[in-house]
């Protein structure tokens, strides 16, 4: 399963608890707030800073990688 920008931070979450670790490597530390079921994977990546086409990217060559 590819994983996508529309996607929550909990829907991603659940395709592999392993993808934790990527985002944290990248800014991202909220993963157990509260909006990380409610802030798609796009708003986050806002809030952040992040360049969210390259962390998908990133996540999804990590995913077909296994």
């Amino acid at each position: 399963m590819e994983i996508n920008k529309q996607m929550t931070i909990s829907d991603i979450l659940s395709v592999d608890r392993g993808i934790a670790n990527i985002l944290m490597a990248s800014g991202m530390h909220c993963l157990g707030c509260v909006m990380a079921s409610g802030e798609n994977l796009e708003q986050a990546c806002a809030v952040h800073g992040i360049d969210c086409d390259q962390l998908v990217a990133t996540i999804n060559d990590w995913l077909a990688s296994k």
